[in-house]
């Protein structure tokens, strides 16, 4: 009987405990946790204005979402540290826990910390944006897309390619925008029309759907070699399209030349004729034999 009045006992005041905390702390507490709703919505409220008046500033898509990010998580922070004053905990070894976390983070996970770094430096210095073509590590495609840690590309035939963002600070970027340059040259015998030749060129790349015409197209003689002239001819074409334009660029010209029976040579100087067939059947025109070395 007495163990039982005991445990009444125990649980009374216990109650009366829970009553007077509930009493004295708990408009506190819930004025403290309702703060804290208000406020995350309105962090979260003003992190998207923040973004989309980025936009509409026309700041780079990913630059604005950083922002954007960047602002609400800020606001949040502050907002964790005035709840915890609120209930009156000191935020001091708080702050201390944080920074022994964050070194001991750092160390851990210093891979892929290098790429978050990396990925704001890319994000902050805009070196390239979102739909812009570029060649980095030997690698080819549109950017799609930049987190803070990865930067991905598109490539012609539709692949994705993911590079980490640690890998492209620090080496050249080739950035073409949204075009790409088609920069080739061939080599003609020393005889040929040259005069005749290039306006035909710069007529087949004028004519293509997809080469710009701004800047438009440049075609000339590019250098000369021992025994012929070099032809050299620049455009530039859609990123996605590089290479279909390419072989159909080189197609042409190829028929072109087979038109005009005008031979092309090899770096070593050695003429490599076009051939053309006609009713007596396969003729070669335009052929400079190589040099010979007298004894």
């Amino acid at each position: 009987m007495e163990s039982l009045e005991q445990n009444l006992g125990t649980v009374t005041k216990l109650i009366d405990l829970a009553m007077e905390f509930a009493v004295k702390y708990g408009f506190q507490i819930l004025g403290a946790l309702a703060f804290f709703a208000f406020g995350f919505l309105v962090a979260n409220w003003i992190g998207n204005r923040v973004e989309k008046f980025a936009v509409s500033k026309n700041i780079d898509p990913t630059l604005s979402q950083f922002i954007g990010s960047t602002s609400k998580l800020v606001l949040i922070t502050l907002l964790v540290i005035i709840t915890l004053g609120n209930f009156g905990i000191s935020i001091a070894p708080l702050i201390a826990l944080a920074g022994a976390v964050s070194l001991g983070a750092t160390l851990a996970l210093q891979g892929p910390m290098s790429n978050f770094g990396a990925g704001i430096a890319i994000i902050l210095t805009r070196p390239f944006v979102v739909g812009n073509v570029i060649t980095v590590l030997g690698v080819h495609g549109i950017v799609e897309k930049v987190t803070l840690g990865m930067t991905f590309l598109t490539g012609e035939d539709g692949e994705q390619i993911a590079i980490p963002n640690k890998e492209i600070v620090g080496q050249v970027i080739v950035n073409s925008h949204d075009t790409r340059i088609l920069e080739l040259e061939f080599s003609i015998a020393q005889d040929a029309d040259v005069d005749g030749l290039l306006p035909e060129i710069e007529t087949i790349l004028k004519n293509h759907p997809d080469i710009s015409d701004d800047p438009s197209p440049q075609v000339g003689l590019h250098d000369f070699t021992f025994g012929g002239l070099v032809i050299g001819f620049r455009a530039w074409i859609p990123g996605r399209t590089y290479f279909q334009v390419r072989y159909q660029v080189n197609k042409q010209i190829l028929e072109l030349l087979k038109a005009k029976n005008i031979a092309l040579f090899t770096p070593e100087g050695m003429a490599m004729p076009v051939r053309t067939r006609g009713s007596s059947g396969v003729q070669t025109a335009g052929v400079v034999p190589p040099p010979r070395n007298n004894p």
